[in-house]
């Protein structure tokens, strides 16, 4: 008698349809990699002995890690560790989100395209609804449309959560933190409103662009940091959750035991000693000088487009035309998108099926050479 064993048979219907994350390096690994906004100047812990010889690697590490809370609660200005949760990249903290305030095969969740795509395929994941209300793309602003947020919610009465991303990705842009304030506030909404702020210190200082603060005064405010990206620490893998403490309590008691082990809490706690803090400072404005000037070399070269977005993150997002120099082009930007990576050793991202991002690449700013060299190879590719 043949075992009756079907795959498809027991796998969950939502897993079966699951079209999972594309990452940056699925199609391609080497060559100047400009394509997944990591910190092209590297980790700020360049100078420094990474790992001490007391890590103690045959214990459990601290479940609650707080010599490192303690050293969030300085940097981030927030009243005590208990505003603070650490998971493995915020895509721990997005899927642990999801799973705690929304019922799989019921709830929703509302983002707002262009976005990044975790959110959608944590939902897809936990069998969890996706309402879509598109930025205001016009003129590349890329910003949030307050009245059709609150449409959205009123015609859809069981999202629980509201995930906005500020600096936005792929678009760079910073939300206006008045319509944050407005969905908020809004009397229609009883759920949780997501801040992610992986590209925050990319922002310049004197515009005051981070609402983690607010999280003392919104009881249904979670605000995402990472130090993948100012710190130049993709590699460990640390994502923070700041909220009120009743969900970060929640948060805890969700999460498995030991989340964040040994290596990464000893290599985070020294990345975020005040020296290295500043350094991290110092490294994020002249990746900034770098983006300016990444900008206005490559602007004048035939078939670059418009510049979108605000440009406050850690990259760049750039229209490629089509041969009559008319129009934003999809099959353009894929072409040089591929000639870059295949023949001319320069990885970037294409973005042109994102919504408002017709035509597009983003570029990652790397360094003075990096650029340099990028210059050269997107000038050949957009001759081919």
């Amino acid at each position: 008698m043949s075992n009756p064993f079907s795959l498809d048979s027991i796998v969950r219907p939502n897993i079966l349809k699951l079209k999972p994350y594309v990452c940056a390096r699925d199609d391609y690994t080497s060559g100047i990699l400009l394509d997944a906004n990591e910190n092209s100047f590297g980790t700020i812990l360049q100078n420094e002995k990474l790992l001490t010889e007391e890590l103690n690697l045959n214990r459990y590490p601290d479940p609650n890690q707080v010599l490192i809370k303690k050293r969030l609660v300085s940097f981030r200005g927030l009243p005590s560790i208990d505003y603070f949760f650490l998971g493995v990249g915020s895509d721990e903290i997005i899927d642990l989100i999801i799973r705690i305030f929304c019922v799989p095969g019921k709830d929703k969740i509302l983002i707002t395209p262009p976005t990044y795509g975790m959110y959608s395929v944590c939902a897809n994941i936990n069998d969890v609804g996706i309402v879509n209300v598109n930025l205001d793309v016009e003129d590349g602003k890329f910003q949030l449309k307050t009245e059709e947020i609150s449409k959205g919610l009123k015609e859809n009465p069981t999202v629980k959560i509201i995930f906005l991303c500020s600096p936005g990705n792929p678009t760079g842009t910073i939300l206006s933190k008045e319509d944050i304030k407005t969905i908020l506030n809004d009397s229609c909404f009883n759920g949780i409103v997501v801040v992610d702020e992986a590209y925050i210190d990319f922002v310049e200082e004197k515009k005051e662009a981070s609402v983690a603060k607010w999280v003392e005064q919104y009881p249904n405010l979670i605000v995402m940091q990472t130090l993948s990206k100012s710190f130049g620490l993709a590699g460990v893998r640390l994502g923070i959750g700041i909220s009120d403490p009743k969900i970060i309590r929640l948060m805890n008691n969700t999460k498995a035991p030991y989340n964040i082990n040994s290596l990464t809490s000893e290599i985070v706690f020294k990345a975020l000693s005040p020296e290295n803090i500043e350094r991290m400072k110092t490294i994020c404005q002249q990746i900034r000088a770098e983006q300016i000037k990444l900008m206005s070399s490559i602007s004048h070269l035939s078939g670059i487009g418009k510049f979108l977005g605000g440009n406050d993150a850690n990259f760049i997002l750039v229209q490629i035309l089509n041969k009559k120099g008319e129009k934003p082009s999809n099959e353009g930007a894929y072409s040089v998108y591929k000639n870059l990576a295949e023949k001319l050793g320069i990885v970037v991202r294409f973005r042109g099926n994102e919504f408002g991002c017709e035509g597009c690449l983003r570029i990652t700013v790397g360094t003075s050479q990096e650029n340099k060299t990028l210059k050269e190879k997107l000038r050949i590719a957009l001759e081919q």
